[in-house]
Order: C-alpha cells, then sequence, then structure tokens
C-alpha cells in the first residue's frame, strides 16, 4: 500500500530505513493490514506481510456488500461505509477500494472525510469493518430468533 523512506540524522550523517504498509487479504472476508521497518525495502515489506498476517480480521460478506450502513473514526480521519446494489461495483478513493476489495466485497459504496492520510484512512476502514455485524449476529447477542427480530 505505501513505502516510505524514513531518515534518522545521527552523529556521522543520515541513517536512512523503510517503513511499510501492507493489507493482505482473501477476498472471501478476511482481511489483514500490517507496519514493517528495516534498512532494506524487501525486509519491511516482509515485515508488514508478517504483521498483516497477525492482525487479520473476519469480516461478513452479504450478496457482495456490507449488511448495514458505518461511520467510524480514527484520530482525523472519518470513513462512511454504505451497502450498494448489485451491479453498482466499489465506490471508494484508491486507499479505501484496497481494503475492501481485498476483503472481498463487490459492490460497496464509501466517503471519506478529514484527513486523507493513508494509513489513519485503512485504521478506520478496518475498524469499521471490525464493527459489522449480521441480522445472525444480532439475533444470537439478543437470544431471539431471527423472525422476531426483522418484525
Amino acid at each position: 500500500m505505501d513505502i516510505a523512506r524514513v531518515t534518522t540524522v545521527v552523529k556521522g550523517g543520515r541513517r536512512f530505513s523503510f517503513s511499510a504498509y501492507v493489507v493482505v487479504g482473501n477476498k472471501r472476508g478476511k482481511v489483514g493490514f500490517g507496519h514493517g521497518k528495516a534498512n532494506e525495502v524487501q525486509d519491511a515489506i516482509k515485515k508488514a506481510v508478517k504483521d498483516a498476517q497477525k492482525n487479520i480480521i473476519t469480516v461478513p460478506i452479504v450478496k457482495g456488500t456490507i449488511p448495514h450502513e458505518i461511520k467510524q473514526k480514527f484520530i482525523a480521519s472519518k470513513v462512511q461505509l454504505r451497502p450498494a446494489p448489485k451491479g453498482a461495483g466499489i465506490i471508494a478513493s484508491g486507499t479505501v477500494r484496497s481494503v475492501v476489495e481485498l476483503a472481498g466485497y463487490t459492490d460497496i459504496s464509501t466517503k471519506t472525510y478529514g484527513s486523507r492520510t493513508k494509513q489513519n484512512i485503512v485504521q478506520a476502514t478496518m475498524n469499521a469493518l471490525k464493527e459489522l455485524k449480521t441480522v445472525d449476529d444480532i439475533a444470537k447477542l439478543r437470544d431471539i430468533d431471527v423472525k422476531h427480530l426483522l418484525k
């Protein structure tokens, strides 16, 4: 998703290292986000992928979209995710698009507000996806049948 060259000023001059942010997913309901730092780009990416695999979450997919609308904030970045009808496609910025595509959504509408920092937008999107619940999940939490919940 993002690779940055970071500079540290030391007594002998400047020391360069690399920072990598990676999103991983199986396009079937699992997605994760990770961060890695190293002196070489490849090592930073490997560390980021390893971190992302540790932070994988399972997200609900209902007919290719999300079960309900949700808004989430992380620091100064805000993300709004809305379900979309079949055939609408993914309506999202590049940063959010990478997360929802890797999660496995085919139809979703999104809007970002506030700071557009990639890392914060991804974190806000991940937090929003983490909070999603299906009708079955809510019925189980309330200990009632789905039929009674939908009345």
